[in-house]
């Protein structure tokens, strides 16, 4: 970590002394509790044992957690102390212990599942913008694969994100979490395997349907997708025009009757409520 090249942005920080570009050194955690809200599968029955890593190498200008991306909310927390929430969501009940935005600090998460794996599934909870070198790292400890899969267009990515190279690099992340089979619990929890989520954006149907062309030309047809309708104007919405509404029944269906007539097995929908701040966690540290 003297020169951190962990994930796509190679920003060369010594993250021992100081933080590098995604805003952190070390752990912080902004939050950790049963999360209701994640995809059927993922929060099942009592919830997903999400813990929300602060920090973050994307720059989305449209972050619902961009008190927490921009690592402006946290605790440090050691290695030791991050086994000891997995212990405690445990306790608690979880379904699974979700890793949310663990791409910058994947290196230090490996330590943590190394010391202690919990003996609930756990989730890799990620932007799709990493390198596959990092999810090698990490991946004997990963049961399922919880990937974003923001842009095709890098002109799109780069206004949105600050990285252009978005999609090349998520496209084989992705390819590298689809070698993991799939396994559901007769209940219809998600054990092991792989499920994608892209958030449908404003004015961006267009790019929403390349990269559903994209997976199906690549992804088994079993594998679970989730269409995701609930982008509020948050974060730097000010500074983008046409991020400043949410996105429209027309939009939204545009993009799911496509995937529909693409022929996947499981798409998952969101209704029109999604998109409110009520579901938006409150931040404990």
């Amino acid at each position: 970590m003297n020169h951190c090249t962990l994930c796509p942005v190679a920003c060369g920080a010594n993250r021992q002394l100081h933080a590098g570009y995604c805003g952190v050194k070390g752990l912080t955690v902004a939050k950790y509790y049963l999360h209701p809200f994640e995809e059927p599968p993922i929060s099942h029955k009592k919830g997903s044992g999400t813990v929300f890593f602060g920090g973050c190498h994307l720059r989305c200008a449209f972050c619902q957690n961009y008190d927490v991306s921009r690592a402006a909310r946290g605790k440090e927390i050691s290695v030791d102390e991050l086994c000891d929430i997995f212990r405690q969501l445990e306790d608690m009940g979880a379904d699974n212990v979700n890793l949310v935005t663990p791409d910058h600090v994947s290196h230090l998460i490996s330590k943590a599942l190394s010391l202690y794996k919990p003996t609930v599934p756990v989730v890799y909870n990620s932007s799709g913008y990493c390198k596959v070198q990092a999810l090698e790292q990490i991946a004997p400890f990963v049961d399922v694969w919880l990937p974003d899969l923001k842009f095709f267009s890098p002109a799109l990515s780069e206004r949105y994100t600050g990285r252009a190279d978005y999609f090349s690099y998520a496209k084989e992340a992705i390819a590298f979490m689809a070698q993991t089979p799939a396994v559901w619990s007769e209940t219809g929890k998600l054990l092991k395997g792989l499920l994608v989520r892209h958030l449908v954006m404003p004015m961006c149907t267009s790019d929403s349907i390349k990269l559903l062309d994209f997976m199906r030309e690549t992804l088994p047809v079993d594998t679970p997708i989730s269409l995701m309708r609930q982008y509020v104007p948050m974060g730097e919405w000010e500074k983008f025009p046409e991020l400043s509404r949410k996105i429209t029944d027309r939009e939204y269906r545009r993009v799911v009757d496509y995937a529909l007539s693409l022929g996947f097995q499981t798409v998952y929908t969101q209704e029109r409520e999604s998109a409110e701040r009520a579901f938006i966690p409150t931040w404990d540290f």
